[in-house]
């Protein structure tokens, strides 16, 4: 018997009865949509990691406490920092930062409550990549003589002088009276953190009036980030500051007190945390699956005991038991492709719409959907060829008698 004719019986089969048909192929549809938003989830959420850490700006080298160390967290110092600068090759700037418990911010009549504060040296708009949209950022000798000067976030510009300038402005950081000689350009949230919501200080006038009461000491930084000159320098420059802070500190290199690392290093460790979040996508993915290819194979197997004199008929009729394998075989396809096509469409929808209305990122990955359509086939097959085979031998003559 011809392939077209085989095709054309294995079609009129399932249309006799269209309602099971469709939900024979719910499970292959959920499976093959789960297979498409996991990979899209799972890729939407290391983009969105990677922008986020390269948004701390370009060949970065990051400059830590070592955690779970006692007394770790008070060994980093400003100091350690002017040393990088000083002696470290290969670096065009750095960035010494500390973020005193947030205050109140006020300006005329307007006052804002916990704000949060950011000590910094004077490299720190272009070691951030992070531009000032009006004015200046302040400069080395303002950060060393301890100058009341700030620069606000575009935020916090706005909230607390709407659209007038805020350079030249007064403004009171907890008791303490400041001018605003910059604005930061609107950059809104990263890895969240507010970057317009902050007040930007010398670092050195943090230590004097902010840091005086903490018991870690008042010239203890958070992290210093340090600018490579390019991507070929890194290894170099985190050798050297790894030797010279091991010294300062008196410290072995292999067992140090901070930590030494790059944006590739945080976004792996990142990544890592996300793959047990895609694995567990996968599993749901597969289990679907299968469930939907035992679905498809519970239904075939009442289809050929329903259609067993059909089948008896046929053979006496001339059909082959490869024709009637072959048949039953193509139906069981035929439900897990159309699950398959149905899936496809609705996983990259759903995709979409996570994207579009939900708080996750989504981008749809290629790859996913042939990945997705052969494991239909695949199911299809697997699932398909035992209740196929089971009608290739049936005994004509005991099916022609079957009531």
């Amino acid at each position: 018997m011809k392939l077209n004719k085989i095709f054309r019986t294995a079609w009129e089969g399932l249309m006799l009865n269209k309602a099971r048909s469709f939900l024979t192929t719910l499970g292959v549809i959920i499976g093959v949509a789960s297979v498409i938003v996991m990979l899209a989830v799972s890729a939407g959420t290391e983009a969105a990691i990677a922008e986020q850490i390269n948004a701390l700006g370009a060949n970065l080298v990051i400059v830590s406490p070592m955690r779970g160390i006692p007394g770790a967290a008070r060994t980093l110092l400003i100091d350690d920092a002017y040393a990088i600068g000083e002696q470290v090759v290969g670096i065009e700037g750095i960035s010494a930062e500390q973020a005193p418990p947030p205050v109140n911010v006020r300006a005329g009549g307007v006052t804002l409550e916990s704000i949060a504060i950011i000590g910094t040296t004077a490299d720190f708009p272009g070691v951030r990549d992070y531009a000032v949209a009006e004015g200046r950022y302040f400069d080395v000798g303002e950060d060393e003589r301890k100058a009341k000067v700030a620069v606000l976030g575009a935020g916090i510009a706005k909230d607390l002088f709407g659209e007038e300038s805020a350079v030249g402005q007064t403004v009171t950081v907890g008791s303490t009276k400041v001018t605003v000689v910059g604005v930061m350009e609107a950059k809104g949230v990263v890895s969240d953190v507010d970057y317009d919501g902050r007040v930007y200080l010398p670092i050195n006038l943090v230590f004097q009036k902010f840091m005086t009461s903490t018991p870690m000491g008042a010239d203890r930084v958070r992290t210093i980030y340090v600018k490579a000159e390019s991507q070929d320098q890194i290894d170099s420059v985190i050798t050297q500051i790894t030797v010279l802070l091991a010294e300062r500190h008196d410290v072995d290199p292999s067992a140090p007190d901070f930590t030494v690392q790059t944006q590739q290093d945080i976004i792996s460790t990142q990544e890592a945390t996300t793959a047990a979040f895609r694995d567990l996508l996968a599993w749901v993915a597969g289990i679907s699956l299968i469930v939907g290819g035992i679905g498809i194979m519970n239904i075939m197997l009442v289809s050929v005991t329903e259609r067993t004199r059909e089948i008896g008929l046929r053979q006496a009729l001339g059909a082959r038991p490869a024709d009637v394998l072959t048949q039953f075989l193509l139906e069981a396809v035929i439900l897990s492709l159309a699950g398959g096509i149905a899936g496809i469409i609705v996983g990259v929808g759903s995709s979409y719409l996570f994207g579009a209305f939900g708080t996750m990122r989504t981008e749809i990955v290629p790859l996913s959907i042939p990945l997705a359509f052969g494991a239909a086939a695949i199911v299809g097959i697997f699932f398909g060829y035992y209740p196929a085979t089971r009608a290739a031998k049936l005994d004509p003559i005991e099916a022609l008698r079957r009531e």
